[in-house]
């Protein structure tokens, strides 16, 4: 690839004569001048029709041309030119679901993604402490379900190692987590303690079992009080609402801590062709570093605010109303319908197939969610809802339904994951108005398991990605990053091929649920712009937009589908600017 830098000059008089001179100076000065031309390309605009084109031009920061090259080349003249050599350019890429603060907190923190058994995860966290210079080890990444012990584990071997230090290691997923009994104590959770929309699991110990811990007389008996066997203790798991009781007792990071954390989650984003992020899920003190480093220059990333419903949110941003820069946008909330499936944490509206005993729950009460669409109707804001079960988009979808009559311009609300789901609620999908937000890789992940947890008819309408974008006609996409890879290509390889990285299964999964490469490519563009109220500014290489795209090393919409997810960026501009280019 080409790049030329020069400031413009016009011919010199050959022979010296002042003719020749102005003539110059006439044909130089007929080129209108611009900040950056791309041209040589295959240029996938995004645009209404599908559009390509060969190159384009930029100024102040926003795209004021796009077609041919001559057209181009004849009409414009540049600081910096960029010979693409033929290479793909796309919109820069949206990822319309992910966790922009939570990533870049958990490269400061113990990554447990990928460990293959609890022994693997107390290795890791063993490791960790040698060098861990905060109060708390906090860690997460395991799953069970990579494990050949497909159950939970219990907080027992990290009571002999940490007996003074708090430990928690969340799921993958956030929605499940284990804690020592030192974390327990910090958060005054014991045998009584109960919880709304979460599980503190416990467990009953025989005095066989409990004389192998030597630390179980240090908490539950002594010299002059015996243990009385069976002992029921808390195992050490908690589900979904019991997370929040450990986490609000982990010391606040420093705004220091904070701002390492935001760039370093940007620095990997741009590497892989992210422009925008929709970060489901922020604290106002997290909105308001965000605002202060990208008004400081220092964070350039697009953020879409997803705000977490809680008292000190809906407090201020109610009143304050919504807020909107180039680089930030704050105009919706996040709401936990219910948990994960990997947890069993999602509401179903039958029991779990592989635990009859149990159809998950919700996380609040059905009248929250009806006074939150109310007061986010009423207040200009978009509800975008996490939904996994079948029973939990139910209730969504006919909350929604009620106030889609209103018909008001910013409406527009989401259901994050649409996991499982049924065809009722599928054919609903139009009149209900709501966009699905879905992230393909979460299906290739949970397809080895989810047959077991839904059964051979339910798991058909679940990852059911083509019946969504037929119903509701788009669907904005995105990783859930950390909880899956934050690659953009994974999730468009899982979308159009319903494999995973392994190649696995040949045929696909489902794939009557698999999208095209052009609707994938709209989910992660445009479509995930328009789930943002954004359309009108980013998305698509059209003239007047911010000029936000990306130049990769192989053509996605036409090479080998398996080739897909090794393709790498080359470069990656937003704003017109290099924020990324390949070494």
């Amino acid at each position: 690839m080409v790049i030329k830098k020069y400031i413009s000059k016009c011919p010199k008089c050959l022979n010296g004569y002042l003719f020749f001179l102005l003539v110059g100076l006439v044909s130089c000065s007929s080129k209108k001048q611009v900040d950056l031309i791309v041209h040589n390309a295959i240029v996938y605009t995004v645009d209404s029709t599908f559009s390509n084109a060969e190159s384009f031009a930029i100024k102040d920061g926003k795209f004021i041309a796009v077609g041919k090259n001559e057209d181009i080349l004849n009409k414009y003249e540049a600081k910096e030119t960029i010979d693409a050599e033929g290479k793909a350019v796309y919109p820069g890429f949206i990822d319309s679901h992910c966790h922009f603060f939570g990533y870049g907190e958990g490269l400061q923190e113990l990554d447990l993604v990928g460990t293959k058994s609890f022994e693997e995860v107390i290795e890791k966290v063993v490791e960790y402490s040698k060098t861990n210079k905060n109060e708390w080890i906090v860690g997460r990444g395991w799953d069970q379900n990579d494990w050949d012990v497909k159950e939970y584990p219990t907080r027992y071997e990290l009571e002999k190692l940490f007996p003074n230090t708090p430990v928690f290691l969340e799921r993958v997923d956030g929605h499940a987590a284990i804690a020592n009994g030192t974390a327990l104590k910090k958060a005054n959770i014991g045998i009584e303690t109960k919880i709304s929309g979460g599980i503190i699991e416990v467990d009953l110990i025989t005095k066989e079992e409990g004389e192998k811990y030597d630390w179980l007389k240090f908490e539950y008996g002594g010299e002059t009080k015996p243990i009385q066997y069976p002992l029921s203790i808390p195992s050490g798991i908690l589900v979904d609402n019991a997370v929040d009781l450990i986490k609000t007792k982990i010391p606040k990071p420093s705004k220091e801590s904070i701002k390492q954390s935001l760039l370093a989650a940007q620095k990997d984003c741009f590497e892989v062709g992210l422009t925008t992020v929709d970060d489901a899920g922020l604290e106002k003190v997290i909105v308001d570093n965000i605002d202060e480093l990208q008004k400081s220059g220092e964070l350039k990333m697009r953020v879409y605010a997803m705000l977490t419903d809680n008292k000190e949110n809906l407090d201020y941003y109610l009143k304050a109303g919504r807020y909107k820069t180039e680089r930030l946008n704050v105009r919706s909330f996040k709401f936990y319908a219910d948990g994960a499936l990997g947890s069993r944490g999602a509401c179903l509206l039958e029991p779990y197939s592989d635990k009859p005993e149990g159809q998950g729950f919700l996380l609040s009460k059905s009248e929250h969610f009806d006074s939150a669409a109310s007061l986010m109707s009423k207040k200009g804001f978009q509800m975008n809802t996490h939904c996994i079960g079948d029973s939990a988009v139910k209730l969504i979808s006919k909350i929604s339904w009620r106030f889609s009559f209103e018909q008001k311009p910013f409406i527009r609300w989401r259901i994050e994951h649409f996991q499982v789901t049924t065809l009722d609620e599928i054919l609903l999908l139009q009149q209900n108005k709501i966009i699905p937000s879905i992230q393909p890789t979460h299906a290739t992940s949970d397809m080895y398991w989810a047959k077991d947890r839904l059964g051979p008819e339910r798991v058909k309408y679940a990852y059911a990605y083509n019946d969504l974008l037929k119903a509701a006609g788009m669907v904005a996409i995105g990783t859930d990053f950390p909880v899956e890879n934050i690659n953009p290509m994974y999730s468009f390889y899982a979308a159009v091929a319903r494999k995973d990285l392994k190649g696995f299964p040949e045929g696909g999964f489902q794939m009557e649920n698999a999208l095209s490469r052009e609707n994938t490519l709209r989910g992660m563009t445009i479509w995930g712009a328009f789930a943002n109220f954004e359309e009108k500014e980013k998305g698509s290489i059209e003239i007047g937009k911010f000029a936000d795209f990306v130049i990769m090393e192989n053509d996605i919409m036409k090479c080998n589908i398996d080739d897909v997810p090794k393709t790498k960026v080359v470069y990656t501009f937003l704003n017109g600017e290099t924020v990324y280019q390949k070494p």
